[in-house]
């Protein structure tokens, strides 16, 4: 039964506004902007909301889900895949983001080397048997640098419309304050975490002492897992079913960084030309002169150019110019451009990026265009 149902349909007496788990999720993404994870798994997916939310936290280059009840992930899955503006725009950082089908209760070598796990309404979920395993999978195999563990407080419960014994007819516990913070200060102490204690969905005024709806574990490692151990522990062979993945386009791929730059090289060379041609045919005008029969040498004006563009810099050999019918605009001029040099990082990488994609003068130096062709 999908929790988030349960749990509007049980908290009609008590207003959250957002919704609990919107708070619940909101609460992991501060954290990840506070500390910037690389890896982040999420224990417990179910329909990957969460996931969906973090994969756009640019600091996370690897995500992962894992859920018992692969039907659940298979059917939200696809909002997990790529966009066709991720293909028009591809990010700076990879993004892999890969889904598995298993128990939290079972060890899988895919689940090593996080940084942060995070388990949101998830153990009160587990059976007894389960639950006795999870410390040992997530903090003594898993090991990562911070843990997240969110469940129910059963002190706020009679509070709730509808609530018997447990929020979710699927729950096999629920906790109160004080159990639950035995069991997280045993469980860190056991395998070398500290444990801070918080939670959201505050009670309605006057009713301060029953505490947070939701109840939360923060745990951080205190010494970092060397890889000697990390290694010993590791089984021989997964257990966890990969039901999906995707790698998402990043510019750290250099057939997107290479598109990413000829697109750019391109527009920014369109905009000088037709600026050179504008400012030719301003000449023309006034002095009565055909300026496709000559050379003309043209300085631009920061004014010409979009402030989108940055201020471009110019010397005497980085002039564009026009002779005959052919305009020629250097790349160390294009390679001025803040967005140019940001996606290139060095002159000899636009030169390798750019040879093959677009029309260049005999040297090399230039970007040549026809003064007859339409702009793209």
């Amino acid at each position: 039964m999908d929790k988030n149902f349960q749990e509007e349909k049980f908290t009609g007496i008590t207003k959250f506004t957002p919704p609990l788990y919107e708070q619940r999720y909101q609460f992991v993404k501060d954290l990840v902007g506070k500390y910037k994870p690389k890896k982040v798994a999420d224990l417990g997916c179910a329909d990957c909301r969460l996931l969906c939310m973090l994969k756009f936290c640019s600091c996370i280059e690897v995500l992962a889900g894992i859920d018992i009840c692969a039907s659940v992930m298979k059917q939200k899955m696809h909002r997990l895949s790529p966009l066709p503006v991720d293909y028009l725009q591809p990010a700076e950082r990879s993004l892999t983001v890969t889904l598995h089908h298993g128990s939290v209760a079972q060890k899988d070598p895919c689940m090593l080397g996080f940084d942060l796990v995070t388990c949101i309404e998830l153990i009160e979920h587990l059976e007894e048997w389960e639950l006795k395993k999870f410390p040992e999978v997530v903090f003594g195999f898993m090991a990562p640098s911070r843990v997240v563990i969110s469940t129910p407080n059963s002190e706020f419960n009679p509070l709730l419309r509808g609530v018997r014994l447990f929020r979710n007819p699927d729950h096999k516990f629920e906790w109160t304050r004080l159990q639950f913070q035995s069991w997280a200060l045993e469980t860190a102490r056991r395998y070398g975490y500290s444990v801070e204690f918080t939670g959201v969905g505050h009670p309605p005024r006057g009713m301060e002492n029953v505490g947070f709806c939701t109840q939360i574990g923060v745990f951080v490692k205190k010494y970092p897992l060397t890889s000697a151990s990390a290694q010993s522990e590791k089984p021989a062979e997964a257990v966890y079913k990969t039901v999906f993945k995707a790698v998402y386009p990043s510019l750290k791929d250099e057939k997107y960084l290479r598109n990413a730059v000829v697109r750019e090289v391109t527009f920014t060379a369109q905009i000088i030309k037709q600026s050179l041609l504008n400012h030719l045919m301003s000449e023309h005008k006034e002095y009565n002169d055909d300026p496709t029969e000559r050379k003309s040498k043209f300085q631009p004006a920061v004014n010409c150019f979009s402030e989108d563009l940055g201020k471009l810099v110019v010397e005497k050999s980085m002039e564009s110019f026009v002779n005959g019918n052919v305009v020629y605009i250097p790349l160390a001029t294009i390679f001025s451009f803040p967005r140019v040099n940001r996606l290139c990082g060095t002159f000899e990488k636009l030169r390798k990026l750019v040879a093959g994609q677009v029309t260049l003068s005999s040297d090399g130096s230039a970007v040549v265009f026809s003064t007859d062709q339409e702009d793209n």
